[in-house]
């Protein structure tokens, strides 16, 4: 059974506390047309997104004020620099097809917020509320991060460090607990992963994310 992390309330109108006052476009694939979807597909993979991913760690001791000082960096890059709760997500895959989809709404013109960095997080949360899907990003205290940064930039990492400690560690193992925590957040059941050959876990929550795309 199948249950995504949709709210009985209203979809997000806009970006909630996440780079909120960021309402620039940005010209994400050469043009900034935005022309109406023609269609959807059910599964995307995130190979057509260049963008980098790399692993970091930070103490934030005040959200606000990291956001901004992050937007001002990418902004001076003329870039998108989005920061994932490593946490919440299922390794750069998981943050790669994110991306993807957030690059792809915002195309077709069918973004339910008003930010690419806010887009991102409602699709790697797998919902459309906005409160959901900033536990998925960046909090106060200790951060474990999955570290976006599209369209790619010749010197942008430089530039992150600090505020972020940059350790592009290796894709992560996922371990019992972590898989556990997974299919908590997603809504996965034990059935769905014990009846495929091998640990399908990363797929089932890319699943959920395209799923969130379809019943837009």
């Amino acid at each position: 059974m199948i249950t995504l992390l949709f709210p009985d309330s209203h979809s997000c109108p806009d970006s909630g506390d996440y780079m909120q006052e960021n309402k620039k476009p940005v010209d994400l694939s050469g043009t900034n047309n935005v022309k109406p979807a023609s269609h959807l597909h059910a599964y995307v993979p995130a190979g057509d997104i260049a963008c980098d991913v790399l692993t970091a760690t930070c103490f934030i001791e005040d959200r606000v004020a990291f956001l901004h000082k992050l937007r001002t960096i990418a902004e001076s890059f003329d870039t998108r620099i989005i920061c994932f709760n490593a946490d919440m997500l299922a390794g750069k895959r998981h943050a790669r097809t994110a991306l993807h989809h957030a690059v792809r709404s915002f195309r077709n013109g069918s973004m339910v917020s008003n930010t690419l960095e806010m887009e991102a997080l409602l699709f790697a949360a797998g919902s459309r509320q906005c409160s959901v899907a900033s536990s998925f990003g960046v909090h106060n205290g200790d951060n474990s991060l999955l570290v976006c940064c599209y369209p790619t930039r010749q010197g942008i990492w430089n530039a992150l460090i600090p505020p972020l400690k940059i350790s592009n560690q290796d894709e992560e193992v996922i371990t019992l607990d972590k898989r556990a925590h997974l299919m908590k957040l997603f809504g996965i059941a034990e059935e769905e992963v014990t009846s495929c050959s091998g640990d399908r876990i990363i797929d089932l929550v890319l699943e959920r994310i395209a799923l969130l795309e379809v019943y837009r």
